[in-house]
């Protein structure tokens, strides 16, 4: 099946609309990118508004067509390159108004003497360039780049520019080799390779942002909303990942927290105030424990963490520190006169208290209950199941 050139713009443009009309429609569901999502859309109306007007080019007065087509080319690819660096929080507008305001004066200076070559050759420079920057963007992209589908669109974009900047080089060998009848089939392949870009690049960057919303979602049902640990579901997994990482001989402590009393202050204070005590011990555990910790709210005002590197000696003395400092922050809030808190802990160490996060747990709840029954506002060390008091 052989294709003429006229019927490849015709595919082109189908597709650009397609792709632009997708596009539009995902920012209802990605309001996160809606600014991504729009600037993507506006560059394949332009791109399918360029396919259009190169068809009618030479119908129209002078080289005013393809000086209109070239711009309008230029401006989807400007489009899309500020569509991959707003992914990235950056911008390329003043860039892009001198990369126009350039081609504009190179289509008036020399549109007249060698309207062919600027088609050919120097209107294809500033697409080339985009598209580097645009491959550059996305490469350099630290919120994309841990996804599956980045590697797609970055291959997609690559080869594009690759194509573009070959043709800038390898044309015009070509054509003082062969004789300008290779123009027209040079001008079938870039637009058999365009028909290429116009649908893989729209369905890999589609794909980027469903997956990166996946992503978010998945990241959000592990996390607890109020205080922006880890939940439960989170701890066990990275959990038991930091525990098939240990070294041999790397000691391990799980930490189990329940904030004293806490009950008392939600019916005394109102759930504001117990909510806001959550979140002021979750900030206190974090800073104390550092950021090698797996810390969790896996309960009501019940916390946990898991402290690699940890002996359980060594994770008491932090827990002490936390449970101090927690004690002296939550009196100073003006708001809650009155207002006093406290943490029981319980400590269980890998290979004395269990050899999974299971059993450390339960280990370090029965050394939490143990602080509880001997009066609160404590830390106690994992104990024999057989020693533990009833609750």
């Amino acid at each position: 099946m052989r294709f003429d050139l006229f019927t490849l713009y015709f595919l082109a443009v189908g597709t650009l609309l397609l792709s632009a009309a997708l596009t539009v429609w995902e920012c209802q569901a990605r309001p996160q990118r809606r600014r991504e999502l729009r600037l993507l859309a506006a560059g394949y109306l332009m791109l399918a508004a360029g396919c259009v007007i190169a068809t009618i080019r030479s119908e129209l007065h002078g080289v005013f067509g393809s000086a209109l087509g070239n711009l309008t080319f230029v401006s989807g690819y400007l489009l899309i390159l500020n569509a991959a660096a707003s992914f990235n929080g950056r911008r390329y507008g003043q860039l892009s108004a001198i990369m126009l305001v350039s081609l504009a004066l190179a289509w008036i200076v020399g549109g007249a003497t060698w309207p062919e070559g600027l088609w050919s050759y120097i209107g294809g420079i500033p697409i080339a360039l985009a598209g580097g920057l645009t491959t550059w963007e996305m490469i350099r992209s630290r919120a994309l780049r841990a996804l599956r589908s980045h590697r797609l669109v970055v291959a997609v974009l690559a080869m594009h520019t690759l194509f573009y900047s070959a043709r800038l080089f390898v044309l015009p060998a070509l054509e003082a080799t062969l004789g300008p009848s290779i123009m027209s089939v040079v001008a079938k392949l870039t637009m058999y390779e365009g028909v290429l870009y116009s649908v893989g690049l729209p369905m890999a960057l589609l794909a980027v942002v469903r997956e990166e919303s996946h992503a978010q979602l998945l990241e959000a049902s592990r996390k607890d909303f109020l205080t922006d640990l880890g939940n439960r579901q989170w701890f066990f997994e990275h959990g038991e990942r930091l525990l098939h990482q240990r070294g041999a001989d790397q000691p391990v402590s799980l930490l189990a927290f329940d904030l004293d009393h806490f009950k008392s202050i939600n019916d005394r204070y109102g759930h504001a105030t117990g909510d806001e005590v959550l979140k002021t011990f979750a900030r206190i555990a974090r800073t104390t424990l550092g950021p090698g910790a797996a810390l969790a709210r896996i309960g009501g005002e019940e916390f946990v963490a898991l402290l690699p590197g940890f002996g359980r000696n060594h994770a008491r003395e932090i827990g002490r520190v936390l449970a101090a400092r927690f004690a002296d922050t939550v009196p100073g809030d003006p708001r809650s006169p009155g207002l006093e808190a406290t943490v029981s802990i319980g400590v269980a160490e890998y290979g004395m208290g269990g050899t999974t996060l299971g059993e450390l747990l339960s280990a370090a709840d029965r050394a939490l209950y143990l602080a509880k029954a001997r009066g609160r506002n404590r830390i106690e060390l994992d104990v024999p199941l057989a020693l533990a008091p009833a609750c």
